[in-house]
């Protein structure tokens, strides 16, 4: 492919000219607090950009970006890419040891962080680390390291004649680190056009979005699917950001939805099928019309509309998209959500495609229920070796949004990136006749049986999880059977043995994963049938979209 290297698929000339287009609109806030305007916002990154450069902070450096979402977080981003230095976004849950990894590897001069994750750099030795900010200007650390707060950092005028190197489409813009499901976690190097190609096609599906409306922030500006599609891709548009900054129980989301009445969030399926477990089957679990109505499914369809209705008035009552993607989403929930006429789409991708690679178009009738949707606009998409009796093989994607490569590790990218720019995900699935992508599951997590069947763990899952005494399962092979490691709701386990005995309470435990496991049996293959259920004690270690690692619990029986 011919490398035209543009500057106008840049970060810096996608916001230059929405600061130009926008100027007095909000850009970007805290929930519930004034937002920065676009003009603002503007100015504050060309502020940032020459402190940093005065600095000595020059084109092709790391810098790094350790923290919960903010405006601070976006500003710090863009002024890092304005100057062509690289971002280097770090989950906020990774645990010390990583953190100080990638900061290792990354030899940045310069760390952005807060408050609630200093804590992880105490220990840190590092000679190239010349200053440290404080996103949130705190104090905590001040006896401990030497820190700058942001709000001192940032204190001045722009300066007009200020210029800064030119920056091109195919420079990098980020160096990410994926919070893999199969164990190591590798650098993925993703260009400006990566990231702006994927925002732009995203803001063109969104043509029912106008200025001015709400995009709310739940998600880690740090994963990708966030930052892209929930931070870039709403600058495009002219819409106004505001971040949560708390963790979104359902309880502290309706609060911030009743404040912010937002058209727009992205979301990862365990927030949805959280509100869908705790308000809405017991809804219909209580009352006895709605049980009786939901048996038809005629009366299920009106029951449904009304609770989608409702639904809609928890997020606010504005919203007009609500994106799920991240993790799979549990079949059970997504068939209430269309049959609640709730506006939702589900998208597919990876860090390493920066990330979508299916997902929507809104609207679109023929988006079956259970798959991701269509290829994302200028995304291409095979299937590589099929299996002939079901279509299932390897999910291949092709775009301006697939990745340079891993950082330092040709061989890790030869594996992954043909020449001619194919990505190979690891995921396996199938397209059906209307365009549907299809997903299965991880070639890595597929299960092979003594008698040659292949087993895939997510759908049992599903089905697993959609009993509401379960809160997250994981099936393993075990000595060629299939056992599910189930982690129960001792919430509501509580409330259902309210002042029984400890041993009641047991054999209600011990009934459940019975009686569940029977039930789920009578829906598999005699080859994918569970052996047993064993209750684990406490959750299973996730990656940032909440999906579990798997590999930390192979083989460990």
């Amino acid at each position: 492919m011919p490398e035209s290297n543009d500057v106008r698929m840049t970060l810096n000339y996608t916001i230059d000219i929405s600061i130009e287009r926008y100027g007095n609109l909000q850009a970007i806030g805290m929930a519930a607090e004034t937002p920065l305007t676009y003009r603002e916002f503007g100015d504050r990154i060309m502020v940032l950009a020459g402190r940093l450069a005065a600095e000595g902070v020059k084109q092709g450096d790391h810098v790094a970006l350790l923290g919960e979402n903010s405006p601070n977080w976006g500003t710090a981003y863009l002024a890092i890419v304005r100057l062509g230095a690289i971002a280097v976004p770090i989950l906020p849950d990774l645990p010390e040891a990583d953190v100080h990894h990638i900061l290792n590897e990354m030899s940045v001069p310069v760390l952005f962080v807060t408050s609630r994750q200093i804590d992880k750099i105490y220990e840190l030795n590092q000679k190239e680390l010349r200053r440290i900010i404080t996103l949130d200007d705190s104090a905590a650390a001040q006896d401990v390291l030497d820190v700058t707060y942001f709000s001192t950092y940032l204190e001045g005028e722009p300066a007009p004649d200020q210029s800064f190197p030119e920056v091109k489409e195919d420079d990098i813009a980020s160096i990410l680190y994926t919070s893999g499901t199969s164990g190591y976690s590798k650098a993925v190097m993703l260009t400006h056009k990566n990231l702006t190609a994927n925002a732009y096609s995203a803001a063109s599906m969104l043509d029912i979005i106008q200025p001015g409306a709400v995009f709310l922030s739940v998600l880690p500006m740090s994963h990708t699917y966030e930052f892209t599609l929930g931070f870039i891709c709403p600058l495009i548009k002219g819409c106004k950001i505001a971040y949560a900054g708390k963790t979104p129980t359902p309880a502290i989301l309706q609060r911030l939805c009743a404040h912010e009445n937002p058209e727009v969030m992205f979301s990862v399926p365990l927030i949805m099928e959280k509100i869908y477990k705790k308000r809405v089957l017991p809804q219909i679990e209580k009352s006895m019309l709605l049980s009786l109505l939901c048996r038809t499914s005629f009366g299920r369809r009106f029951v449904y509309k009304k609770i989608g209705a409702k639904l809609i008035g928890f997020f606010g009552g504005n919203l007009q998209l609500m994106g799920i993607g991240g993790a799979a989403l549990n079949p059970e929930v997504e068939k209430f959500l269309k049959e609640a006429e709730f506006p939702y789409l589900i998208g597919y991708g990876l860090t390493e495609s920066a990330p979508i690679l299916a997902g929507g178009p809104p609207g679109d009738p023929t988006i079956a229920v259970g798959s991701t949707g269509k290829p994302f606009s200028g995304v291409q998409i095979k299937i590589v070796d099929p299996d002939p009796a079901t279509g299932v093989g390897e999910i291949f994607g092709c775009g301006p949004n697939i990745m340079k490569g891993y950082y330092q590790d040709e061989e890790a990218t030869a594996e992954v990136l043909s020449e001619d720019g194919w990505l190979a995900t690891g995921d396996l699935g199938y397209m059906d006749d209307a365009g549907n992508l299809h997903i299965r599951g991880r070639s890595k997590n597929v299960i092979v049986m003594s008698n040659g069947e292949n087993v895939y763990p997510e759908p049992i899952e599903h089905k697993l999880n959609a009993y509401p005494w379960v809160v997250e399962s994981l099936v393993v092979e075990n000595n060629g059977k299939l056992d599910a490691w189930v982690y129960p709701d001792y919430e509501l386990i509580d409330e259902e043995t309210e002042g029984q005995s400890q041993a009641e309470r047991r054999g209600y435990i011990d009934k459940c994963r019975e009686s569940t496991r029977s039930e789920v049996n009578k829906t598999l293959s005699s080859a994918s049938r569970l052996t047993k259920i064993v209750e684990r004690r406490e959750p299973f270690i996730k990656t940032a979209t909440h999906k579990i690692k798997r590999y930390l619990y192979s083989g460990n029986h």
